[in-house]
């Protein structure tokens, strides 16, 4: 990888808008509708497994109500992306999505029932749908070699979306329980919504969808590899930090200011990671820095398995949060690198929904394994195979294969 490829956010920022000047607005307004989108969708996040608890004590059904949210992801992100290619739109399906975020948070804080929990959540699962077409307009502002840069940078910005959100949450949880935590992410997703219609989009030629072309792209070795390794990654983050995670924490003691701060601490160390990669990555490379991711998700993943105190906890999230920092938007980015143009927006529904079934699975499957074996003993497993599977698919990731 070149030097021209890689750097800190702010001055690519400045010199791609520098060059590109019409596309300055842009890029400043969706930055903030990525900041408010992923604001709306985490808000309520440090503390939704504790409040499915509430409704059921199943580990199992906690694990299944969580994993709603991954599961149709999964099964929205590529034909969204086809969609989208097709059409030559993507602006309404983003609009599209912050709707149903703003309907499934506003039902989850509704809900009477663990049912009502999972429909909200479900919901939430296709508004996160939005990713796919956000990224592809956003990366289209940049030049098409600084496609893992622009996605680093996107990146940065819905992670600090995501750190001050999770951030609040156990205070609004004091102040207004559970519900209203849910209530205030609908109404930033309206808010989003609005920023979004501003913006302006030039209708793009509409491509029609090739069963073969598809078929290519999903054989590529630079699109596929990159997404199971983005699947593995997410199972073990989902299974942990948005997973039972919180529950551990909460049997050591947490309360949901120290719950809140737990997530928000991933966020926040997500945020390093990424400024970490880019300032970092043209040195080592991008397959080193997903080795050390890899390495970094076993020692937290680990370290909570063995935890005897809150403290630990901590120490543990900060490794995960350096991993998925160090790890997604450089995966993200390599998984598009090389797709033209005009099949970029399903090369990236492809990507996305490869990766969602790893944030479906990694709640569903750990739910099955802590109801039957214990919660530690599940994180051990979890850690073991993520590490085992990572390295080994990693030792084939090419930085530069174009298929």
């Amino acid at each position: 990888m070149g030097e021209d490829e890689f750097g800190t956010a702010a001055p690519l920022v400045s010199a791609t808008v520098n060059a590109r000047g019409g596309n300055r607005r842009l890029v400043a307004l969706y930055c903030a509708v990525a900041f408010l989108y992923l604001m709306a969708l985490y808000l309520y996040m440090p503390t939704l497994p504790t409040y499915v608890q509430t409704k059921t004590d199943d580990l199992a059904l906690v694990g299944v109500v969580l994993s709603m949210y991954g599961l149709w992801q999964a099964v929205v992100r590529l034909p969204l992306g086809i969609t989208a290619d097709c059409l030559g739109r993507r602006k309404p399906f983003i609009v599209g999505g912050l709707a149903l975020a703003a309907a499934g948070a506003w039902s989850m804080g509704s809900a009477r029932g663990v049912n009502g929990l999972l429909i909200g959540r479900a919901i939430t699962g296709l508004a996160a749908g939005t990713w796919v077409p956000l990224v592809v307009v956003f990366s289209s502002l940049f030049p098409p070699d600084e496609a893992v840069r622009a996605s680093t940078i996107l990146t940065l910005f819905s992670s600090a979306g995501r750190m001050i959100a999770t951030a609040v949450t156990g205070s609004l949880n004091d102040w207004g329980g559970y519900p209203l935590a849910f209530f205030l992410a609908a109404g930033i997703a309206v808010l989003a919504l609005l920023l979004t219609l501003v913006a302006q989009e030039g209708r793009r030629p509409p491509q029609t969808p090739s069963v073969k072309a598809i078929g290519r792209l999903v054989i590529r070795r630079d699109v596929l590899l990159p997404s199971i390794l983005s699947l593995i990654s997410q199972h073990a983050n989902w299974a942990a930090t948005f997973g039972f995670l919180p529950i551990l924490a909460q049997q050591l003691g947490a309360t949901n200011v120290a719950l809140s701060a737990l997530m928000t601490l991933n966020m926040g160390l997500i945020i390093l990671g990424n400024l970490l990669a880019t300032a970092i990555v043209t040195r080592l490379g991008a397959q080193r820095l997903v080795y050390l991711s890899f390495v970094f998700l076993a020692l937290g993943i680990g370290g909570a398995a063995l935890a005897p105190s809150l403290g630990v906890i901590f120490a543990a999230q900060v490794c995960i949060g350096l991993s998925q920092g160090f790890g997604y938007p450089v995966l993200m980015g390599m998984a598009i690198r090389y797709v033209s143009d005009g099949e970029r927006t399903t090369a990236m529904g492809l990507h996305q929904s490869i990766y969602a079934i790893g944030m479906f699975s990694g709640p569903a499957l750990s739910g099955l394994l802590a109801e039957a074996i214990g919660v530690r003993p599940m994180f051990a497993v979890t850690g073991a195979v993520c590490l085992v599977a990572g390295l080994g698919l990693t030792r084939n990731l090419a930085e530069r294969a174009a298929g």
